[in-house]
């Protein structure tokens, strides 16, 4: 890789809130910026050139014209990193999946529907290879710093494969399921990584960074049951954020 590596961010189906992040950085960005050759993104700057290294992709893929789209990334880039919990686990945008195409497109466009075309949701490593996640809803800025840091030194990114809960105690937090809020916490089956950050204002996971690998979901269903919620609206929980891991 080159020095000064060439980077482009693109974006599929989302709310863009990944990349408003990384406008967002201020001071930040301009050390970013000043490592880097950014040759493409829509939010902030017109094309530069058509080349790059690293590709940042936000979005899941909803419809099958995509995916030529993001093939087409994964031949160009040498290093691709799936931004944000849509791109990392489609997200949100998989709940649609309980639905067909068919449905989902006569609920929201009616009788234009014929007009547009959609497709299952899925997060970008059901379609291509991808080198590296930075996940939760909406990217973390540092998260991204770290991941663009460690890249430039030639390191494989730190992507934590233990629960939310793992933080909460190493910050000491107290657990919210021992506040009197019957807020339902999911960081038993989240990945760690966001520094705990909704318990740490007392606020319950809710799931955006992904599931751990082999979580205890069976584990969580009874916690959630035992506190007054039933089959059907614990599915709904972990639906959120993880439809295509995690559908009944």
């Amino acid at each position: 890789m080159k020095d000064k590596p060439r980077v482009a961010v693109f974006s599929f189906t989302s709310c863009e809130g990944c990349q408003l992040q990384i406008v967002n950085m201020e001071d930040e960005l301009l050390e970013v910026a000043d490592a880097i050759e950014l040759v493409s993104f829509r939010e902030a700057m017109d094309p530069t050139g058509r080349d790059y290294d690293i590709a940042f992709v936000e979005g899941a893929i909803t419809r099958e014209s995509e995916v030529p789209v993001l093939k087409e990334i994964r031949r160009k880039a040498d290093t691709v990193v799936a931004m944000g919990a849509c791109a990392s686990t489609a997200g949100v945008n998989a709940m649609k999946n309980r639905f067909t195409p068919e449905e989902n497109l006569r609920e929201v466009y009616g009788d234009a529907a014929e007009y547009y075309d959609t497709s299952e949701a899925r997060p970008l490593d059901e379609v291509i290879d991808v080198d590296y996640y930075i996940r939760s809803c909406p990217m973390d800025r540092s998260e991204f710093v770290q991941v663009v840091t460690s890249l430039l030194l030639g390191r494989k990114p730190y992507d934590p494969n233990y629960a939310v809960c793992v933080e909460c105690r190493m910050k000491e937090n107290e657990c919210v399921y021992d506040l009197d809020t019957n807020e339902i916490c999911l960081g038993p089956v989240t990945r760690a990584g966001c520094g705990a950050l909704c318990p740490d204002f007392g606020s319950a996971c809710i799931g955006c960074r992904g599931l751990i690998d082999q979580a205890n979901i069976e584990s969580m269903m009874d916690v959630m049951g035992k506190h007054g919620l039933d089959d059907e609206e614990a599915e709904r929980r972990l639906r959120m954020f993880n439809s295509r891991k995690r559908v009944k």
